[in-house]
């Protein structure tokens, strides 16, 4: 290790070469714990914000995330528009309409399908950004949005009720790439301290996406009989800004260089994303984890969830990413009319009172951006997960109690606004966050398959059922969002660390500290809150005060 760094063409200075590593895979020195029992980095590799940084995260965020918003909720408001163009054309086709049954089965189908698309989409993530890197997945995914955009902008003048699946399968497609491609991208472009604040921009948009979506449903513009194919289509409007411009910034520095060995192209993305002439420690931190990982190819979906040196990473991904779905968050943003209709909001003021919980999710989504490099990953997500919890439960009492006290109606409508402020404020971004924090390089686009699978297929299950559940259950279906909600809670609790201004390398390392500790049965181990962030604390002897950092 005492000798230059033998990358190809890398022509690094003798001044790189990196001392004896203090664990395995990692070359930076690591001052003695202190406080809370954090490892310090020896180097300072943090930044601020510059206006490329600034840009491309708004840009990806506006011209990929917010399409996700926007088509989560788009179908919410022109249901019964799209229902009756299913009726008169399958009574045009075959001489009878459809039956109540049938038609709420397509019409499930139809939103239950962009979750399909999208689990395809996520399976193709880790070839895809492999292949051709970050910047180039993003922006040639955007075609896929112009012709699901076609397809469904064009389904009613065809009379074709299967181009609006099409397009919303399509739709989906897109939206499972770059769902998970995003998070990737920016989170290897910026700086650690700015990793969470970066990381969280795209579910802002996301939240943006549902709050244009539900302005444009009014009746009063998009959301009536004429305009609800151009209300489906309108995504193409971001979409093509992407395309044009997504080109004028540089590929993900780590990609070029851990991946590429391409250590000029890294360097001058460096200048160009922080910034600053002088990108050395970064330089050095990324070959650090390079030379971690030297030996090792990039490892598939499979080898991921067999590999132990990671399952706790692993685990931790499939239960936010899961929990983030099973939430029933979905529910509430593909049937908000049916809720509110059932929570006894009239007819005509539903539009504005969905346009109410549109605004208080920008407005959590901008409180979890701004506060999450203060506060942490940990108390925003344990927070939002709970804060759900309760006001599902509130849902489920205001909704069983409605018929008896009028007034309850007004708290059904203050418990779904609770559910969305909580999980926009933590739950809609940071599972994306972590996984790609949890892991290093090698294992990250496996990571983002296996979190974006569970993702998606969760949001189609949610997606597909959530009607016929609530006319089984009743009221009672919310209990279910309710208990996995605190479940997750506890989970993250208990089991996942603060990666807050903390290197992949770091990170990893805290991982390693905890297998260690584990592999030893003569501890007895105590699953407690320690350190301000969570760990596994041994209760060996008396107080020994030995702990996981």
């Amino acid at each position: 290790m005492g000798q230059k760094s033998q990358v190809a063409g890398s022509g690094l200075p003798s001044s790189l070469a990196t001392p004896p590593p203090p664990f395995p895979g990692s070359g930076r020195r690591f001052a003695p714990t202190v406080g809370k029992g954090t490892p310090q980095s020896g180097g300072d590799i943090t930044g601020h914000l510059t206006f490329p940084l600034v840009s491309v995260a708004f840009l990806v965020s506006f011209g990929s995330s917010m399409l996700y918003g926007y088509n989560l909720a788009v179908v919410n408001s022109p249901a019964v528009h799209i229902k009756a163009f299913y009726n008169a054309t399958w009574s045009h086709r075959y001489g009878h309409g459809l039956t109540s049954g049938s038609l709420t089965l397509l019409y499930s189908l139809t939103v239950s399908i962009f979750a399909l698309g999208g689990l395809v989409g996520s399976l193709l993530v880790g070839v895809l950004t492999e292949r051709y890197g970050r910047n180039v997945v993003l922006s040639r995914s955007t075609v896929l949005v112009l012709l699901a955009s076609s397809f469904m902008g064009f389904s009613r003048e065809l009379g074709s009720p299967e181009m609006v699946i099409v397009g919303r399968s399509i739709m989906g497609l897109h939206s499972g790439i770059c769902l998970s491609v995003v998070p990737l991208y920016l989170g290897e472009i910026a700086p650690k301290n700015l990793r969470g604040f970066l990381g969280l921009v795209p579910s802002i948009f996301i939240c943006l996406g549902v709050f244009f979506a539900q302005v444009l449903s009014l009746p009063e513009l998009l959301g009536n009989d004429r305009f609800w194919p151009l209300f489906l289509s309108v995504g193409v409007v971001p979409a093509s800004l992407q395309l044009l411009l997504l080109h004028c910034f540089p590929e993900s520095p780590r990609y070029l260089l851990i991946e590429k060995n391409d250590i000029f192209g890294a360097t001058a993305a460096l200048h160009r994303f922080l910034g600053t002439p002088n990108v050395q420690d970064v330089i050095e931190e990324m070959k650090e984890e390079q030379q971690s990982l030297s030996s090792m190819e990039m490892v598939s979906v499979w080898q991921l969830l067999w590999d132990r040196s990671v399952h706790w990473q692993t685990l931790s991904v499939v239960v936010v990413n899961a929990g983030m779905q099973l939430s029933g968050i979905d529910a509430i943003w593909f049937y908000t009319n049916t809720i509110f209709e059932n929570a006894g909001i009239p007819a005509s003021q539903i539009p504005y009172t969905i346009l109410g919980t549109g605004a208080t999710e920008v407005i959590a989504g901008l409180i979890g951006c701004f506060t999450i490099e203060k506060l942490g990953r940990r108390p925003l997500i344990i927070t939002g997960f709970c804060s759900m919890g309760i006001c599902l439960a509130g849902l489920t009492i205001s909704l069983l109690l409605q018929s008896a006290l009028p007034w309850m109606c007004y708290v059904s409508v203050t418990c779904v606004v609770g559910i969305i402020a909580g999980f926009c404020m933590g739950p809609a971004g940071i599972p994306f966050l972590m996984t790609a924090e949890l892991f290093v390089q090698s294992h990250r686009p496996a990571a983002y398959i296996v979190g974006g699978s569970l993702n998606w297929l969760c949001n189609f299950t949610i997606g597909f059922i959530f009607p016929f559940l609530q006319m089984s259950a009743g009221a009672f279906c919310n209990l279910i969002f309710c208990g996995i909600c605190f479940l997750v809670a506890l989970y993250v609790y208990l089991i996942v660390p603060e990666t807050k201004n903390k290197t992949f390398m770091e990170i990893s390392h805290i991982f390693a500290t905890r297998r260690s500790f584990l592999s030893n049965p003569s501890r007895l181990i105590g699953m407690m809150k320690f350190s301000g962030y969570g760990a596994l604390e041994s209760m060996e002897g008396s107080g020994s005060g030995s702990s996981l950092p």
